[in-house]
């Protein structure tokens, strides 16, 4: 039992998203670590992650029903009860934001707020009704390493602002290749993602606008003086790694094949990213 209330909260992408908390951290920080600060915003904005996760299946539980990859999640089988869940979801979301307002600052838990309000309410009724959801659904995605820069800052500037867009058009990219490999699953829930709605060569020409433009705005750190310019020739080599990628079999007509590997490409495109930019703040700092 207490394993399925753990993967409610879908761990993986809690540590995603603690990776990009760490690099919008370190980039405000520019060297000079409050590690005391740097725990209590990787906690909070966790649980705070937690529980939009754990309201997600609650909301989602009549579409996870439909589809092979969630048909067995908790709030499905009933392994957990609706009302457990939810009870399960506010105590997290009261733990996250407790320690966000009181260890790190109020802008911080504002951010964490905005993404949690975001995800829960106009993500999941975005995502039934238009077939922008993915882009709504940035929102969410892109605040945890603005989270991790105000968390030092204490303001918002043109650096949280670059590390939003970073995200999104990361973000786009990188669930435009799920929507693509999902879409038989997809299709089957009724959601309108842009590969059902406009189709799958469609789709492959917006992942490949959005590489540029995760490109772009990835260097851009480096424009604003907030990187030096070795991040920014590791962004471009990684963003033309997966440029090839995408190019590579994009004809081929097994795309649910092409789109896995993209994903777990733009996996590796945000690792890199998340590293180079903190390993990047220690030189700025110095």
């Amino acid at each position: 039992m207490i394993s399925a209330y753990y993967r409610l909260t879908k761990p993986g992408i809690i540590r995603g998203n603690l990776l990009s908390v760490i690099a919008g951290f370190l980039l405000a920080s520019q060297g000079d670590i409050d590690v005391a600060v740097l725990l209590a915003v990787l906690a909070g904005t966790s649980f705070v992650i937690a529980c939009g996760c754990v309201i997600n299946n609650y909301l989602d539980r009549e579409i996870d029903a439909k589809m092979d990859r969630t048909k067995k999640r908790a709030l499905v089988t009933g392994e957990i009860s609706v009302h457990n869940a939810f009870i399960y979801a506010v105590m997290l979301g009261l733990l996250g934001f407790v320690i966000l307002t009181a260890w790190v600052n109020v802008l911080t838990a504002l951010v964490g707020l905005v993404g949690l309000f975001s995800y829960v309410v106009i993500y999941g009724v975005g995502k039934r009704k238009t077939v922008h959801g993915t882009l709504i659904g940035t929102i969410a995605g892109s605040t945890p390493p603005v989270a991790g820069y105000t968390a030092v800052t204490n303001q918002l500037d043109a650096g949280a602002l670059l590390l939003f867009l970073i995200l999104v058009t990361w973000q786009m990219a990188h669930f435009y290749s799920i929507a693509l490999f999902r879409l038989k699953d997809y299709k089957a829930a009724g959601l309108p993602v842009l590969p059902a709605v406009k189709g799958v060569e469609a789709t492959k020409q917006q992942i490949l606008l959005y590489i540029f433009g995760f490109i772009i705005t990835a260097c851009l750190l480096t424009g604003y003086g907030y990187t030096t310019i070795p991040y920014a020739i590791i962004m471009i080599i990684t963003g033309l790694f997966w440029l090839y990628y995408w190019h590579k079999n994009v004809k081929s007509k097994d795309y649910e094949k092409w789109a896995k590997k993209l994903f777990f490409v733009s996996l590796n495109v945000l690792l890199v990213w998340a590293v180079a930019v903190s390993a990047d703040s220690f030189f700025i700092g110095g």
